[in-house]
């Protein structure tokens, strides 16, 4: 998977149509449409072009070139305010999710587009369903909602602790060994509905290796700028990296369908995974058949009436 330099060079001069179409063809690399195929172990978390230090400004003219696609797009899917689109963002600590959302979205009107970030559900969270604190904040018609983390959390951080699931206040009789299975149904559920009255729903898993991980704690120790991005808990989470894997993949495997798609993005090399990841938000927005709304005839000669009279001052 992945593309060569010579591509990415092209890739860098496209607009319009075309970057929309190479933007297709890219991220469906990564797009699990069918998750009972999926195995995490063939996606290579590395997976990305071969480019030097001096190649990093053609990765970012196709980023640039792809935010501003995203953002002209963005402005028709607000306008026929028909469609709404729903991006969860779900991966370890440090594979760059902030940094994902902050770079892909930055040239979308904010008017349009809402990030919603989910820590630690609160109490009022826990008197209800797992998945109500993420139902408030669904993006309206014509909206872009944007999930760090999500509902996912109760089939990923809580199926690795336990020990959660049982302040969830969920009545004995329903915690059984089906609940895992149960929650990837009641998801699927969701989500098909969801889809059926006009949210698209994009999942992005940011795969990032041990490795890198590691190496992005020890520069996030070693520079005072970036200090507060560390916490302990963050390293503790780490000893249980291969339990997090196998929750990924079964997670994957069973909430992944056509409508509903997860892609496995290559995320140590962050300024590739943002460009699979604008790829992607492309290729549904596309997927949309967008337009702006039809103007009728009796609108039209008013418009032309008013042009006339400005016109005349």
């Amino acid at each position: 998977m992945g593309a060569d330099k010579n591509s990415l060079q092209e890739f860098a001069k496209l607009s319009g149509k075309e970057l929309i179409e190479r933007s297709k063809k890219l991220s469906k690399q990564y797009r699990i449409g069918d998750g009972e195929k999926f195995r995490l172990k063939d996606y290579d978390p590395d997976d990305s072009p071969d480019f030097n230090k001096e190649d990093k400004p053609i990765v970012k003219e196709i980023l640039q070139a792809g935010v501003k696609t995203l953002a002209a797009m963005q402005d028709v899917l607000y306008s026929d305010n028909k469609w709404s689109l729903l991006l969860i963002f779900q991966a370890m600590d440090a594979a760059g999710k902030d940094g994902a959302i902050k770079h892909v979205m930055s040239g979308v009107n904010p008017q349009g587009c809402q990030v919603t970030s989910f820590k630690v559900p609160s109490v009022e969270d826990l008197d209800h369903d797992f998945m109500w604190r993420c139902t408030k904040h669904l993006p309206e018609r014509g909206r872009i909602g944007i999930f760090n983390r999500s509902y996912y959390e109760d089939v990923l951080v809580v199926r690795v602790h336990e020990q959660i699931l049982r302040a969830q206040k969920i009545p004995k009789k329903f915690v059984t060994k089906d609940i895992w299975e149960e929650r990837f149904q009641d998801i699927r559920h969701y989500e098909k509905y969801l889809n059926r009255n006009g949210t698209l729903v994009v999942k992005f898993f940011l795969n990032i290796s041990k490795k890198e991980q590691k190496k992005r704690f020890l520069e996030r120790i070693d520079t005072p700028e970036k200090n507060w991005k560390f916490s302990a808990s963050d390293a503790k989470e780490r000893t249980y990296w291969d339990d997090y894997m196998n929750a990924y993949e079964d997670m994957i495997i069973n909430t992944s369908t056509e409508k509903s798609s997860w892609y496995a993005v290559p995320a140590d090399n962050k300024p590739y995974a943002r460009i699979v990841v604008a790829s992607a938000i492309i290729s549904a927005l596309d997927s949309m058949e967008l337009e702006y709304p039809k103007v009728g005839a009796e609108k039209i000669a008013e418009l032309q009436a008013t042009k006339e009279t400005l016109l005349a001052e």
